[in-house]
């Protein structure tokens, strides 16, 4: 199947499939919803952005590397893929994808723990190991209904600014980054401060982490740091090995 497609196309298809699997084996999938998507590099595009985004109607655990649909900006089918598209997740990825130029990789999830903390007053709380290290890291965009409408980009991108780990209110969680394991190390630390926060408040009152130690925490978290573990690489490809071991079906 990978002679049909550009060797560098082949490998970012094989890589946004294992991280579908990677998803569904986390409990990340909202049924056939959500969205994580790639942008195709120049040497597949040229100056067109180009990007890979999952079937419409298809679980997390039915996505591989050759049923992924290949878009343009404007959400027209370049690979003869006769896979739908859902709109509402067209319009958010494009537009992230179109307006951020690091933004080679997107990812949106619906968890319970994250829209949870989304459908809060005051959104995530700096007050665990995991929040601590997303220190002036995280953005927020209002709710405005479903995300089917272009016109909502501009604000998008306006709410978002250069942060990568993002709460769209009343919505569910997002990040987007240079590299597909970035941007999961995002997610994941962005979901596991929201799991904590979840748990927390279902106790007490949260302690506070100063915001002295929160920065220190953001500049001291490995988990972003490509000297130790690649941004990500370490873990993702850990994970990626696990869904080997139970089903290496994506890879077709």
């Amino acid at each position: 199947m990978s002679h049909r497609f550009h060797p560098d196309e082949w490998a970012a298809r094989v890589q946004l499939a294992a991280c579908y699997r990677v998803f569904a084996m986390l409990g990340w999938t909202e049924m056939i919803y959500n969205h994580l998507t790639v942008r195709l590099p120049h040497s597949v595009s040229g100056d067109d952005k180009q990007f890979l985004i999952n079937p419409f109607g298809l679980h997390y655990s039915e996505v591989t590397a050759s049923n992924l649909v290949k878009i343009n900006l404007q959400g027209e089918v370049l690979d003869g893929s006769t896979h739908r598209i859902n709109p509402a997740g067209f319009v958010v990825h494009a537009t992230l994808h179109g307006g951020i130029d690091g933004a080679h990789c997107v990812m949106h999830t619906h968890t319970t723990a994250g829209v949870a903390v989304a459908s809060l007053q005051g959104g995530l709380s700096q007050s665990n190991f995991y929040s601590a290290q997303l220190h002036d890291m995280v953005a927020y965009h209002d709710f405005e209904g479903i995300t089917i409408h272009a016109d909502e980009g501009p604000r998008v991108l306006h709410s978002i600014g250069h942060k990568k780990a993002v709460i769209l209110r009343n919505h569910g969680l997002l990040a987007w980054g240079r590299t597909v394991p970035e941007t999961f190390a995002i997610l994941w630390t962005l979901q596991r401060a929201c799991e904590i926060q979840l748990a927390t408040l279902s106790m007490g009152t949260p302690i506070a982490v100063p915001e002295a130690i929160a920065a220190r925490c953001t500049r001291d978290s490995l988990q972003f740091d490509n000297q130790h573990g690649g941004a990500g690489v370490d873990v993702f490809e850990a994970l990626v090995r696990q869904v080997d071991r139970i089903d290496m079906g994506y890879r077709q």
